[in-house]
């Protein structure tokens, strides 16, 4: 399905990183530090969303006495300290392989503070697959959009020839405004039927993007 792509442009967190059970779990910890009520899994993959502001007022956080960089700030500093405890998802080097075998371009896009996300990758020794890696230069997941473009204007490859890879409707918002295609991954951040709403193709692994099979 990918062989009509010049270059794919990856979504980290949710996508290629395996971080949703690490996220669910901390978030549950500031919920409980304000006496809030904690989410399950399918309540935190249908409120989860971008700018993530927006997602800690649907969790429950009213930021009366305490503010939202507040409470960011401490999400991702437990985030940094247990970051280890993420692993890739099943398939990812084996899907990562075969795209450089059909000499397409790969870059990632992410809406994790770039010092980071750099580091992470490296320590997954993925770091060789990538021509561009992307992601904003601070800590509190704003819009991709304004480094999506950005990063458009790096690769020398027309917006048809380019498809972004990721879990959640925001990247299919990024993928439109940018002029791009889109794929989405069923099992990061957000639910199947939310992503089905994008009217883009759904996937419940990556793993099937090594087939022949035409969804886009």
């Amino acid at each position: 399905m990918l062989h009509k792509f010049k270059h794919i442009i990856w979504d980290w967190n949710g996508t290629l990183l395996n971080d949703t059970a690490l996220c669910l779990n901390i978030i549950n910890g500031l919920l409980k530090s304000k006496n809030l009520k904690t989410l399950s899994l399918e309540e935190y993959r249908l409120i989860f969303d971008f700018p993530v502001k927006n997602y800690y007022a649907k969790a429950g956080f009213n930021f009366n006495g305490y503010s939202f960089e507040d409470v960011g700030k401490e999400w991702m500093d437990e985030y940094e300290i247990r970051k280890g405890e993420t692993i890739l998802f099943e398939g990812t080097k084996e899907v990562l392989d075969y795209i450089c075998s059909l000499g397409i371009g790969q870059s990632i896009l992410s809406a994790y503070s770039l010092h980071t996300l750099i580091e992470i990758i490296n320590d997954h020794g993925l770091s060789k697959y990538f021509k561009h890696i992307t992601g904003l230069d601070h800590i509190y997941a704003t819009s991709k959009l304004d480094i999506g473009r950005e990063l458009i204007n790096k690769i020398d490859v027309s917006p048809p020839k380019i498809v972004l890879i990721g879990d959640t409707i925001h990247d299919h918002e990024v993928a439109s405004e940018l002029g791009i295609q889109c794929i989405l991954i069923a099992n990061g951040h957000q639910s199947r039927e939310r992503l089905l709403l994008s009217g883009f193709p759904v996937l419940n692994d990556i793993r099937e993007l090594i087939n022949d099979k035409e969804v886009i």
